[in-house]
């Protein structure tokens, strides 16, 4: 233990030397079977202490890159709730946040489904090639599921040609669903 001078600051003190760790002895007793965290503790200290680390096999490499590539899959689909919530907040009108919400809403999955195998070139080796391909799907399945809120909006929004006064110059036209009516 070090020696403090005897004009040390308390502090100084009190940074060498903590206070004992109290014990956490409550007084009740284990359950059989289930030592106290203490003992445990030690035991497991003790346990992984004594034993190194294994290298991981090629093939745990490959379980591991498999499900990491799952979760990449996986995830535009997460952000489709908030996405679809933004789009049915921001109205059938075109304004300008209506406007931006539509744009990320394709510009998003286009760009997900053209760098497809970008996304997964990390993950992919010679032995889990075979493996990777449902994932890429399911991938591909999931951004074109983005895509799909996206024409959901457009539509809603009456911008797409659904009917055919849309395409033949002799039909009626459609009924629009708003008028607009200007005040003084």
């Amino acid at each position: 233990m070090p020696q403090i001078h005897p004009k040390a600051p308390k502090w100084v003190v009190d940074l060498n030397n903590p206070p004992l760790p109290k014990s956490k002895n409550s007084g009740i007793v284990d359950p059989p079977g289930f030592p106290s965290s203490a003992q445990s503790t030690s035991k497991k200290h003790n346990a992984t202490k004594n034993q190194p680390r294994q290298p991981q096999t090629p093939e745990e490499m490959d379980t591991l890159k498999v499900k990491k590539a799952w979760e990449v899959a996986l995830a535009p689909v997460k952000g489709l709730p908030m996405t679809a919530i933004m789009m049915y907040m921001s109205g059938n009108t075109l304004q300008i946040f209506t406007i931006m919400t539509v744009w990320m809403a394709f510009k998003n999955p286009i760009m997900g489904l053209l760098s497809t195998n970008q996304a997964f070139a990390r993950f992919e080796s010679e032995t889990n090639r075979s493996q990777l391909i449902p994932v890429k799907l399911l991938y591909v399945a999931m951004q074109l599921l983005a895509l799909a809120v996206g024409i959901w909006k457009i539509n809603s929004m009456g911008l797409l040609p659904t009917t055919r006064s849309d395409w033949l110059a002799w039909e009626a036209l459609r009924e629009p669903t708003e008028h607009a009516v200007s005040a003084l």
